[in-house]
């Protein structure tokens, strides 16, 4: 099997365990690879275990926030007005009738 070399950012699965991880630093200067496994583990490799690793490219999971324990409230933008009086609006869980920006002709 070809190795594959290390990308920062780059998904990958290991073909014997089924684990699949992100490379989150490369370090060339010291021949170490960390990764972090869609658990949340982080683990550090060096390059000749990494060539010995059956690897195969893989797409980002669609919910890679999961190891991060991260929910929907995380991505709120901190320099937007923060307004809890209006969570419970009913107002709020009606869709409009008209769109703007989207028109029929």
């Amino acid at each position: 099997m070809k190795m594959l070399s290390p990308v920062v950012g780059g998904w990958y699965k290991d073909v014997q365990s089924d684990a699949l991880f992100e490379v989150v630093d490369w370090d060339p200067d010291d021949l170490t690879i960390e990764t972090q496994y869609l658990d949340g583990e982080v683990a550090e490799y060096d390059l000749e275990t990494w060539r010995e690793m059956h690897l195969v490219r893989a797409e980002a999971p669609e919910d890679w926030r999961a190891a991060f324990e991260l929910d929907d409230e995380d991505l709120l933008d901190p320099d937007q007005p923060f307004h809890p009086e209006d969570w419970n609006n009913p107002l709020n869980v009606i869709e409009p009738e008209i769109m703007y920006g989207v028109e029929d002709y």
